[in-house]
């Protein structure tokens, strides 16, 4: 079963009420708890998927951190707030290219406690990024989907991030659950047809139980889209099996 997020519906929208993806998040525990006090749906709970696109990519991702219930996450180009980091939005946007940061999105939604406002301008200060959000999920599966043709989306971001947290897969060695697939030249949230492989891969493991190739890290940008691992990453991998 997957289950996937939408946008608060129109009832909500004219009360005001602000939907965060921690929100979203429990709102899908809700749903599986449900879920599990009614048998009667013949839905196989230990096979549930939680997926979403732009900001409801940023509550699957959540959903999926925080429920370990939920078997295979899938957000797609989630950018800021999402599968992209912090530190590495900045040094994008420091570097002339035009994507969101953490400063910029604190004045749009109510997507975090008005407390992380203080770091939105001095994010280095922060003792994590959302590498370590993705690592909640593992071993869990996770699949990001990622547009290499949006800057605003934090490209290089997203890959730098994804590849960095795959660490913790391998670590636990679980390194074929998580995956980063990361295509360009089409619309925002327009899911490309090349990328099908890839995302019924891991349907097909973990939501159905079948034998397929998982291990999947690809981009299509040039260098890694600039990303290098060493400006950021002064540890190395342990093994943890």
């Amino acid at each position: 079963m997957s289950l996937e997020l939408c946008r608060p519906n129109q009832a909500l929208s004219r009360l005001h009420i602000p939907v965060t993806p921690s929100q979203w998040a429990w709102g899908v525990s809700r749903i599986i708890d449900a879920l599990e006090m009614t048998p009667s749906t013949n839905i196989n709970l230990s096979r549930i998927g939680v997926t979403g696109c732009s900001r409801n990519g940023k509550g699957a991702l959540v959903a999926g951190a925080f429920d370990q219930r939920i078997a295979l996450t899938i957000p797609q180009e989630s950018g800021s707030g999402g599968a992209g980091c912090w530190r590495i939005s900045d040094d994008m946007l420091a570097a002339g290219i035009d994507t969101q940061t953490a400063s910029e999105i604190v004045q749009e939604n109510v997507w975090f406690s008005p407390l992380f406002n203080t770091y939105s301008t001095q994010v280095r200060v922060l003792p994590f990024d959302h590498h370590m959000l993705s690592a909640l999920i593992a071993p869990r599966a996770l699949l990001i989907i990622d547009n290499t043709g949006i800057d605003w989306l934090g490209p290089e971001s997203v890959w730098g991030c994804q590849t960095t947290a795959n660490s913790v897969w391998r670590a636990l060695g679980a390194a074929d659950s998580m995956g980063v697939s990361q295509v360009g030249n089409h619309a925002h949230c327009a899911f490309p047809s090349s990328e099908q492989g890839d995302l019924d891969a891991f349907i097909n493991k973990f939501l159905k139980g079948q034998s397929t190739n998982t291990s999947i890290l690809k981009t299509d940008g040039a260098n890694n889209l600039g990303f290098v691992s060493a400006n950021y990453v002064d540890w190395t991998t342990p093994s943890l099996t």
